[in-house]
């Protein structure tokens, strides 16, 4: 079996679960990507729209290939301030307001200021409302950030420098256990960034070589469905999505596993690679699973939208409770590296 540092990827998870990065709120953990890929010797760029290329040579320089994850996350902007100085918030990607009831978030201003706050309904006290605390509805309209300041008024508010436009962004609540969990919001996609640079570590030090020249792409605006659009280099012949797999009822993956996605909401992954993944798997001994997600959309899948002419397949880890609390275990990361570094090997 290769030998995966798996302790470093989770710890480098954990440390991009902790900065904040929602969608369009991205530049911190790129460049925090961008810091560790350097510290390993391996070179990148910028796109004009603030996604990062890591390059790695290979042997074929004509027919590249790409791995893309993502480091923007779900969040949201406020919306509004009330009269009571309470924030109303627009959501930054798919997820449901309930899963975010009681959340500690940060607000973090055009000027710079990060201010603390909760995400409350507007009629949180049972006490104080009753059945009318339950009966509310956990959409954008009940709910609202409580600051963490004297706010009495929509003025006090504005003095503080808050404004309409400002980003929000949620904690995530990182965590390893000594069970080997990780648990966070936002593996959705941090946990497949840092199997990147698991993966780049382990190329560099190993001095691996590849079978093609490599680019690892980190994009900035997956969660709002264009992050990969027209991005890949021009010489890119196959694209893999490393992106969470959602576990739950009905579906095959699991958390200790390797999913490769045959299909999503934009319809099946090529074929070819796909099943050359999964032979691949099988043969090396790799833990995977082979799953369908209805509700789901890649990067992979938004290049395709935009003209590319590659063959693509999505793979990723087994997330539980995807786009809430997360939770996967190191032993899905280590499946994930291991079959994408034995992908670039051949």
């Amino acid at each position: 079996m290769t030998q995966i540092d798996v302790a470093y990827i989770a710890q480098r998870i954990i440390e991009l679960c902790q900065i904040p990065s929602p969608t369009g709120y991205t530049d911190e953990a790129i460049a925090y990507m961008e810091r560790e890929f350097a510290r390993l010797g391996v070179e990148t760029r910028r796109t004009r729209k603030g996604a990062l290329i890591a390059t790695l040579p290979g042997l074929d320089t004509g027919n590249h290939r790409v791995l893309a994850a993502h480091v923007d996350t779900l969040g949201a902007m406020v919306k509004e301030i009330k009269g009571n100085g309470r924030l109303k918030l627009t959501k930054l990607g798919g997820y449901s307001m309930n899963t975010i009831e009681g959340e500690y978030v940060q607000v973090h201003t055009m000027e710079g200021k990060v201010y603390t706050g909760t995400v409350l309904v507007s009629r949180a006290s049972t006490h104080v409302h009753g059945a009318e605390h339950e009966k509310q509805e956990r959409n954008e309209a009940n709910m609202e950030v409580r600051l963490d300041e004297k706010v009495k008024c929509k003025a006090d508010a504005e003095e503080l420098g808050i404004q309409v436009g400002d980003f929000v962004s949620l904690d995530p609540r990182a965590v390893l256990t000594e069970t080997g969990f990780v648990k966070s919001r936002h593996l959705d996609d941090k946990a497949c960034a840092g199997i990147l640079l698991g993966l780049a570590k382990d190329i560099v030090e190993n001095k691996v070589q590849l079978a093609a020249t490599t680019h690892f792409f980190l994009s900035n605006y997956e969660e709002v469905g264009h992050g990969a659009a027209g991005a890949f280099p021009a010489e890119t012949a196959e694209v893999i999505a490393l992106d969470m797999a959602a576990v739950g009822e009905g579906q095959t993956s699991d958390e200790y596993s390797v999913t490769v996605c045959v299909k999503d909401s934009s319809g099946p992954y090529d074929y070819e690679l796909s099943r050359r993944l999964q032979y691949l798997a099988a043969d090396q001994g790799i833990p995977y699973k082979v799953d369908i997600y209805p509700y789901y959309g890649s990067d992979a899948s938004a290049a395709l939208r935009a003209g590319g002419q590659f063959k693509a397949a999505l793979v990723g880890p087994g997330i539980d409770a995807s786009h809430s609390y997360e939770r996967c275990h190191v032993d899905s990361l280590e499946a994930t590296a291991w079959l994408m570094l034995e992908y670039l090997k051949r």
